[in-house]
């Protein structure tokens, strides 16, 4: 069997594993922030999103409504418009 000739420190190997612990945890933390940033980022994003396409549908509609009262106008003028009886018809 090998054996090591050196010496094993517990105390020096304690302390290292509970910096290096204490590391990975402050890591981890630092993680979750930016994890949470980012969260409520994209949660003020969808907001803006469903207003944006709010705005958007209620401009849709708008150019609905108006393209329909363009083409009653336009039937109303068509209507009140008087035919020349010496006209041909075709």
């Amino acid at each position: 069997m090998w054996h090591s000739a050196r010496r094993i420190n517990i105390r020096r190997s304690w302390e290292l594993a509970k910096r290096v612990h204490a590391d990975v945890v402050a890591e981890r933390d630092a993680l979750l922030d930016q994890l949470n940033w980012t969260l409520d980022q994209l949660a003020d994003l969808r907001d803006e999103l469903r207003t944006l396409k709010a705005a958007v549908r209620a401009r849709q509609a708008a150019e609905i409504e108006l393209n329909a009262l363009y083409r009653q106008r336009a039937i109303q003028r068509a209507k009140a418009a008087e035919r020349d009886p010496n006209a041909r018809l075709n």
